[in-house]
């Protein structure tokens, strides 16, 4: 079972320790939110620097709001870190739900769905080395990976998992395995429904403190902070795994659903909390 860090957005300044320690342990992925109307660092921007300060662990977007972004230029930047990563960069993909963010970028937020579909076959075409359309050359440079960097899809609406079978790679699950069995399940389906070989890749996500009652107070205020436009933060920081057992055996519930991946998100800012995720597992 492969292990990442989802890296918390507090204090952008401190991710670079986060990111070295990761890449001496045993974790495999960096991920980091997208959130434009807050007071975190913009992904791609971070995930390129701390790229730079590695060498083998991937980075991942998750999620990254794309209806907030210009088709184009998303091409461009995301092609640009998957080359010069040598393909390191996971696309992880979203339309977001907060109505202050698509204001800020002069989106509709009834739209941001239908938006969503409109941007992932431009996206695949450029990736692909193929013209913008009316006129308009290819966009590059070429992505490391052949059609682009490796692409997962987030939600749990009907329609946003069948976006893994039509354009994604895989799947992102932000849900405990109760939830996230019956998720995968219909991801497969449609997998195989739209004659889609081998079989897509199965992510999951929790939210996780280990250390200090300071430090899971200081990671509970935090992510209560971020959900309460949700009306029920308290729901959903409940969920938060703050034991190395609890941990361990969400992993391997996870594992017995076929996950191939399980992203350990940190909403606290101290950094030896990578430390005692690496002696949990």
């Amino acid at each position: 079972m492969n292990v990442g860090i989802g890296l918390p957005i507090g204090d952008p300044a401190t991710l670079l320790t986060w990111a070295r320690r990761a890449e001496a342990g045993p974790f495999t992925t960096l991920g980091l939110l997208d959130r434009l109307v807050y007071d975190n660092p913009e992904p791609l921007v971070a995930l390129a620097v701390l790229a730079g300060a590695t060498s083998r662990i991937r980075v991942q977007t998750e999620v990254l709001l794309a209806p907030l972004r210009d088709t184009a230029l998303l091409a461009k930047q995301t092609a640009t870190l998957d080359r010069m990563t040598g393909g390191r960069l996971v696309l992880g993909l979203g339309i977001g739900g907060r109505e202050d963010d698509h204001r800020a970028a002069g989106v509709d937020i009834r739209t941001r769905g239908r938006r969503l579909d409109e941007q992932m076959p431009v996206l695949r075409r450029l990736w692909s080395g193929e013209p913008y359309g009316d006129g308009v050359g290819p966009i590059g440079p070429a992505a490391f990976r052949p059609g682009g960097p490796e692409v997962l899809f987030g939600g749990f609406k009907p329609v946003a998992l069948e976006r893994v079978a039509r354009w994604g790679d895989g799947f992102l699950a932000a849900a405990p395995p109760s939830w996230a069995d019956g998720l995968f399940d219909t991801v497969r389906g449609q997998w195989k429904e739209y004659g889609r070989e081998g079989a897509p890749r199965l992510v999951a996500q929790m939210n996780v403190a280990l250390g200090p009652e300071k430090v899971v107070e200081d990671a509970r205020a935090a992510m209560h902070a971020y959900y309460a436009f949700t009306g029920m933060p308290d729901r959903m920081v409940s969920g938060m795994l703050t034991t190395p057992r609890a941990v361990r055996e969400a992993i391997t519930a996870y594992g017995d659903l076929g996950a191939d991946e399980v992203m350990l998100y940190c909403y606290g800012l101290d950094p030896d909390q990578v430390d005692r995720i690496a002696d949990a597992l």
